[in-house]
């Protein structure tokens, strides 16, 4: 008996709608009953500490979005004027992929992360 996967997202939001709409227009996420069939790739599970720096102290949370390409991904959200932040030490050498960072209008961050071809060994 394993897990064989995350299940889902559940969180809370003062406008669910129209949140459920930002991601259904931004990520293709969301859409119609909320179902979403994603690609086989790694998914990090990692709690952090209460006093961690890596994102909002005010925060329960990060949500982290695989993509394929981080540049296009990137190009796309300027064009639709969300802010995206990159920050060269955030990509540790690129031995674990790219990364850059966004708000959801309710003020959740969104790491987006491109993995590299090949994860180092853990």
């Amino acid at each position: 008996m394993a897990v064989t996967g995350m299940g889902g997202l559940f969180f809370r939001a003062h406008d669910p709608d129209a949140l459920t709409q930002w991601y259904r227009e931004h990520f293709d996420l969301g859409g119609g009953d909320s179902w979403w069939q994603q690609q086989a790739g790694p998914t990090v599970f990692a709690p952090f500490k209460q006093d961690s720096d890596y994102f909002a102290e005010d925060k329960a949370f990060m949500i982290n979005l695989r993509v394929d390409d981080l540049a296009g991904m990137i190009e796309k959200l300027e064009a639709a004027g969300i802010a995206v932040l990159r920050k060269d030490e955030w990509d540790m050498d690129g031995s674990y992929g790219r990364f850059a960072r966004i708000h959801d209008p309710e003020g959740n961050a969104i790491e987006l992360w491109e993995p590299p071809a090949e994860l180092p060994e853990e």
